[in-house]
């Protein structure tokens, strides 16, 4: 571990969010009163889909967006009134924002020469800034000279060159091809597990947020949905949104009616027995699903998907689809009626009315 890691580990800060509200007009909230903590040294991945809120969350711990309500605290001091360069943060944003002019050390070193730290000072923070992320063969380049995932590296370097006690990525990896989106994803966790510093990263690619984060906080118009680990929030959703956003497929949700005795699904085929009465939503993952002969539950196929590692089912089942994931190279022939099966204990049950989940009413919760 070296100065810098020492310095940015020893710098981490929780942050605290205590009824934070953000409008633009009195018709316009984006964020309802919200609270949570992000902890100290820890990873916290924000994920929803576009329009969410997520990064304008980031952005009001950041400063660069003004809250409308409500306290931020970061390492137990008030900073909602402050501006950026007090707060203690560095963020990462999503094109980068380096200077094209400058060469990569200069983009690195320029937030040190700003607020007048010595030459020599500079120059030995942003070559072992360098080391750490591989840019030292780089230092005299400039940004349209390097690769997306270089110029990633530079603005990853910017910020951790400061020794901050919070790191914010704004969806970083979005503008990169696959292959370098996971090798950014390695690196990063790599990053993290060395420096250790309070890190809250914006994306909507659940991807990302399951592989990287110790939790993650999922936003749902401006609301959480749920906060939790990446296998809290697989296994065990909070609610159908969860539930559908998580998983890829995601995961099934069928409607139900209990009858006191037995759930059945609209076209009066039963599910399991469970003593409930009214209407409910089921959740069973692709996975969790047994096909093949003397399943109490027919369906008939739509199609199939090969994917390399194992396949995806679609099948109609009582007017909904259906996906269930399958050993790659199954052999069965498309418009194929299918028995399927699904295990009482990976199903989750939801309220119908309120779509949040139904904790040890039947299955898996």
């Amino acid at each position: 571990m070296n100065a810098i890691d020492t310095a940015i580990r020893a710098a981490a800060s929780s942050i605290a969010l205590k009824g934070v509200t953000k409008s633009y007009d009195a018709a316009h909230q984006v964020i309802p009163p919200m609270d949570a903590e992000f902890r100290a040294g820890e990873f916290t991945v924000v994920l929803g889909p576009s329009g969410c809120g997520k990064s304008t969350l980031l952005q009001m711990i950041a400063g660069l967006e003004r809250v409308s309500g409500g306290a931020i605290v970061i390492g137990g001091r008030e900073v909602q009134n402050l501006e950026p360069k007090h707060r203690g943060c560095a963020m990462v944003f999503q094109n980068y924002a380096l200077y094209p002019h400058m060469s990569v050390f200069d983009n690195v070193a320029y937030s040190l020469k700003v607020a007048g730290m010595p030459k020599p000072e500079r120059i030995e923070r942003v070559e072992a800034v360098a080391r750490m992320l591989g840019l030292s063969e780089l230092l005299a380049r400039r940004p349209s000279q390097l690769s997306g995932g270089q110029r990633q590296r530079v603005a990853i370097g910017r910020a951790i060159v400061r020794e901050p006690g919070v790191l914010l990525f704004d969806e970083p990896l979005s503008n990169l091809d696959a292959q370098l989106r996971h090798d950014m994803r390695l690196e990063l966790a790599d990053l993290h597990r060395r420096i250790g510093a309070t890190t809250a990263f914006v994306t909507h690619d659940q991807v990302e947020a399951m592989t990287l984060a110790d939790r993650i906080l999922i936003l749902n118009k401006g609301r959480i949905e749920q906060f939790d680990t990446p296998k809290a929030i697989y296994h065990r959703p909070a609610s159908v949104f969860v539930a559908k956003f998580i998983g890829s497929p995601p995961m099934n949700v069928l409607p139900v009616t209990g009858d006191g005795s037995v759930l059945r699904l609209a076209d009066g085929q039963v599910v399991v027995e469970a003593p409930l009465n009214g209407n409910f939503v089921l959740g069973i993952r692709p996975e969790d699903i047994v096909f093949g002969t003397g399943g109490p539950l027919k369906a008939r196929l739509r199609y199939r998907e090969d994917l390399g590692s194992h396949s995806v089912l679609a099948a109609d089942l009582a007017g909904e689809v259906v996906r269930v994931a399958t050993p790659f190279g199954v052999d069965i022939a498309e418009a194929t009626d299918l028995s399927l099966s699904f295990p009482q204990a990976r199903l989750h049950l939801f309220d119908a009315a309120t779509g949040r989940a139904l904790p040890g009413a039947i299955g898996a919760q």
